[in-house]
Parts: structure tokens; sequence; C-alpha cells
């Protein structure tokens, strides 16, 4: 071969190992809601706490209490058809939970699947959340 078919064949591997690795993503991160709870008294806003918080429970879960601070409630079955809802760019920080952090690890892997690279799961979610004694509110009506 000669070097320039060299060159192109190393061009056309990096492309394709990139193009994996956007498409795969980055693995979604665990957080403690003890890391949750710190994080989130640096303010409530988007802009203050340096990350988007999602709830993907159901909407009837989410009206019966939430993590306050929460942005979004986007059903976790949802999540890939609705996620420029978050407005989030690749490099954002998306924190998702759950119930029992069952559906928001789901939640989370199809996020970096769709190449967000910043991607928390809150391990135990709503039931670790309440267990720690933090507090839960109801979304406006």
């Amino acid at each position: 071969m000669t070097r320039l078919s060299w060159n192109l064949m190393a061009g056309l591997l990096a492309t394709v190992l990139m193009m994996g690795d956007v498409a795969l993503g980055a693995p979604p991160s665990v957080l403690t809601v003890e890391q949750l709870h710190s994080a989130l008294s640096k303010g409530r806003s988007r802009e203050e706490k340096g990350f988007i918080l999602v709830d993907v429970r159901t909407p009837q879960e989410h009206r019966a209490g939430m993590i306050p601070g929460t942005d979004f409630n986007i059903d976790f079955r949802e999540i890939k058809s609705r996620h420029r809802e978050l407005g989030a760019q690749p490099d954002d920080h998306i924190v998702v939970y759950c119930q029992s952090g069952r559906r928001s690890s789901i939640a989370a892997q199809a996020l970096a699947e769709l190449g967000y690279r910043h991607v928390y799961n809150v391990e135990g979610s709503m039931n670790a959340w309440m267990e720690a004694g933090f507090p839960v509110e109801r979304p406006p009506q």
C-alpha cells in the first residue's frame, strides 16, 4: 500500500472510532443523594447549580412530589424523543432520577447514547432522597 492509502485508511478508522464514541457517549456516572443535595445548595436555577435536573418518572408520580430544583419531568420512555426539550448541549451536565434508580439508569444510558457526555444517575433516586430526610416539594399547578 502507498503512503497515501495508509493515511486514508488511518483517517477512515479514526472517523469510525470517533463516530462510535459520539453514538455511544460516555457511560453515565452515579451521584449520591448527598452529592445532589450539596450541589442543589448552590441554587435552584440551572445557571446557579450548573446542571439540568430531570425527573424521569410518570407525570402522576412527579405531581405527588419531586426533588426541589427539578427542571423537567420527562417520562423515561420518552427521553429519546423529547431530549431536545432540555435545551442541553453535549457538554452540559444532566442529572436524572426516578423512584428507585432503575428507570433513571435507563434514561441516563439513553442520553449518553444520544451523545451527552456528562450524564449522572442518582443512586436510589427518590427513595434514597426521602430516606435521607431531604425536602420534597410539589410542582406548581
